[in-house]
């Protein structure tokens, strides 16, 4: 499976395995954006990308602890859930910017307010279907 434009995923299990698979095409230092519904699979494309990356610990959303950092063995991993975050000035304030710069992948949720500083990021946006969920690549 490659990310070219779409792809629908029946299961939880083969979410999780594109998560692994798109660990290998994301590029290093790069930025993803996720995009989707509370329930739409976000966590469970960012356990799949860590597994990929060789993470074995336990991955949860950051919804309440807004940023979590994931040791990988190709690099650390941050996961952030800008949800709650009204201006990006706020994440700049907690030290986004250095984590980007010393992260191998940083995943941000609800990121849009970010899209202008990263235009190489990529996003993808997570639906529910009635056959599973789909994924699209915005950029």
């Amino acid at each position: 499976m490659q990310v070219s434009e779409q792809v629908v995923l029946p299961s939880f299990e083969q979410q999780f395995a594109f998560g692994q698979m798109l660990a290998l095409q994301l590029p290093a230092g790069g930025v993803l954006f996720l995009e989707g519904e509370m329930g739409a699979g976000k966590t469970t494309l960012t356990q799949g990308i860590l597994d990929g990356m060789g993470f074995m610990g336990e991955v949860n959303s950051p919804t309440y602890a807004l940023m979590h950092e994931y040791p990988a063995p190709e690099g650390l991993v941050l996961h952030v859930d800008a949800y709650r975050i009204h201006h990006a000035e706020e994440l700049y304030e907690m030290g986004l910017d250095d984590y980007v710069e010393r992260c191998r992948l940083s995943i941000i949720e609800w990121g849009e307010k970010l899209y202008a500083d990263f235009p190489e990021g990529w996003i993808l946006k997570l639906e529910y279907l009635s056959e599973g969920r789909q994924i699209t690549r915005l950029r």
